[in-house]
Formats: structure tokens, C-alpha cells, sequence
């Protein structure tokens, strides 16, 4: 059965069309007129192996937090309609990435219940802009919006980090891997893994 899932959403602010498979290979094609966060999308499908394209079109020339958010909006609903009734799947998934001086942790659940926890930024880079148009502050925008439309507890922490570059990056990366082992089938669980028996 594929998981996949093709979503557009248009607003005045943004037109964004995401399209994932969940059981993909890493082919990204990626484009949001914010350079920095097609790398960070980049990361997220290559490391998660999804295979993931992004078109967005947005007000950036006013700033990039429209085009960025709206753009994780619909990858969470993508996610959260690509993993389907979530039979035999893993469900919980969690990573920690290293890049250079930065440590990240990303956990997650696919319970349903979305909930997010976003921890540990340095506070010496909270204004800081990476790529000349992405502040660092939208990360925790990204976050909420994956975790808030794919219906899922997303914790993100830094442990410890120091350039503003390589503590983005290894967030993106925690959270792609987190949720490859969450989506993944478990081969000792064939039905919802949920004593509810819903999820």
C-alpha cells in the first residue's frame, strides 16, 4: 500500500505544493524561494529517505516567515496523510544528530495527539539569520506546524551548539530520522500499536 501523499494549499500569503513518499529513497526536488530552508528540506527528505517535493511561492520580498510556515503546514498534513491508519508501524522514533559543535535530540510519536516541545537554542543566536533571509526564530515555527498538522508529539532539544548554521541543520536532520524509524513498519506489530487500538 503506498504512503504517499500530494497536498496544495493557497493563500494570499503563499501557494505551497508538497508531495511525499514516506517509502521513498531520499529524491528531493525542493524549491521555496528561501534558499537555506530548501537546504534544510533537502536534509529532511534525504536523511528521513523520503522521496519529497516542495514548490512554494510566497510574499518572501516581505519576509520568508509566510512561506516558511505555511510550507510546514502542509508537509505535516502530507505526513499525517501519507502514514495513513498507522497499522503495524513503529510509531515512536527518536535521533540524535551530530554536526561539528552542535548535538541535537528529536523524539517522536505519531500518536495522533499533536504536541510540540522546542528546547536548548543557544540564546547568543535568537536573533541571528542564516542565508541573509532565514531568522533562526522560525524553527520553532516549523516545528509546531509539523508537529500540529501531522497530529503528532514532536520534542526537538539542542544539547549543545554554537554556530547558528550547524544548530539548524542538525535539528532538521534529528527530526527526518526520528520520523523514518517512527513511519517504519515493525515486523512484530501487525495491528495498531495503540492499547486504545486507535491512533
Amino acid at each position: 500500500m503506498a504512503r504517499r501523499a500530494r497536498i496544495e494549499r493557497t493563500t494570499s500569503e503563499s501557494s505551497v505544493l508538497v508531495d511525499l513518499d514516506l517509502d521513498g529513497t531520499g529524491q528531493v526536488e525542493i524549491s521555496t524561494g528561501v534558499r537555506f530552508y530548501d537546504h534544510m528540506l533537502i536534509a529532511f527528505g534525504v536523511h528521513g529517505s523520503f522521496d519529497l517535493t516542495v514548490r512554494s511561492v510566497g510574499d518572501i520580498d516581505i519576509d520568508a516567515h509566510h512561506t516558511v510556515e505555511d510550507t510546514a503546514i502542509v508537509l505535516g498534513q502530507a505526513i499525517g496523510q501519507a502514514v495513513g491508519d498507522k497499522k503495524g508501524i513503529r510509531r515512536f522514533g527518536d535521533a540524535f544528530v551530530p554536526m561539528d559543535e552542535t548535538l541535537a535530540h528529536a523524539a517522536v510519536d505519531l500518536s495522533g495527539r499533536p504536541y510540540s516541545v522546542h528546547l536548548g537554542e543557544p540564546e547568543n543566536i535568537f536573533g541571528a539569520v542564516v542565508g541573509n533571509n532565514y531568522p533562526v526564530v522560525l524553527n520553532t515555527h516549523v516545528f509546531d506546524s509539523l508537529a500540529f498538522h501531522a497530529r503528532m508529539n514532536l520534542h526537538v532539544r539542542v544539547l549543545y551548539g554554537r554556530d547558528p548554521h550547524h544548530i539548524c541543520e542538525a535539528q532538521y536532520k534529528a527530526i527526518a530520522r526520528a520520523l523514518r524509524v517512527a513511519v517504519e513498519p515493525d515486523p512484530r506489530v501487525s495491528g495498531i500499536p495503540s492499547t486504545k487500538g486507535v491512533l
